[in-house]
């Protein structure tokens, strides 16, 4: 069965955090979307310097969560600095938790998480610079490649992309998650 897969990310996405998943969710046969604040296109980050730009298929206020089955966020330090003051993007990603959907959440993309009040009680991973505000939002912390917590999928930093590719599809393929 075809799947359809939200990206959520505007400017400063760390590259190979996009990337990669995109084109592991394609080897699936599904369709992976970037949705953004901005129409037109997004520009990457990559390692140390700007990368090169992705075109935006849909902005947040055309995206209808209902329309997807599973949720990614990107990370990279300026992208969820960004998204995590845009109440559209925070309602988005809050939509797919209320509907009990797969998420998947790389590096310091888990910073979404916590301004969406979704992470009290859940056991997650993320870049080691942000597990003080995760611990501090109610998380339980681990660092470890890839942690699963009902359907929600996360991982630390680019290295761990593999294990956190193929998590993100066993959940997806899964479907909705009870809480």
């Amino acid at each position: 069965m075809k799947k359809r897969i939200a990206i959520l990310a505007t400017h400063g996405f760390e590259e190979s955090e996009l990337q990669s998943p995109k084109d592991y969710l394609e080897q699936q046969g599904w369709e992976a979307l970037i949705i953004s604040p901005e129409a037109g296109s997004i520009r990457s980050w990559a390692e140390k310097n700007w990368g090169k730009e992705y075109p935006v298929d849909q902005t947040v206020g055309e995206a209808d969560s209902s329309a997807f089955d599973a949720l990614v966020l990107p990370g990279g330090v300026l992208n969820p600095d960004k998204l995590r003051t845009n109440e559209a993007a925070l309602d988005f990603i809050r939509d797919f938790f209320d509907q009990q959907k797969p998420v998947a959440a790389i590096c310091h993309g888990p910073q979404l998480l916590i301004n969406a009040g979704v992470v009290n009680g859940r056991r997650m991973t993320s870049v080691p610079a942000i597990r003080v505000d995760l611990v501090n939002a109610g998380a339980d912390w681990a660092d470890e490649e890839v942690v699963v917590d009902a359907g929600l999928v996360t991982s630390r930093t680019p290295k761990d992309l593999p294990a956190f590719n193929k998590k993100m599809v066993e959940e997806i393929q899964e479907g909705v998650h009870a809480a």
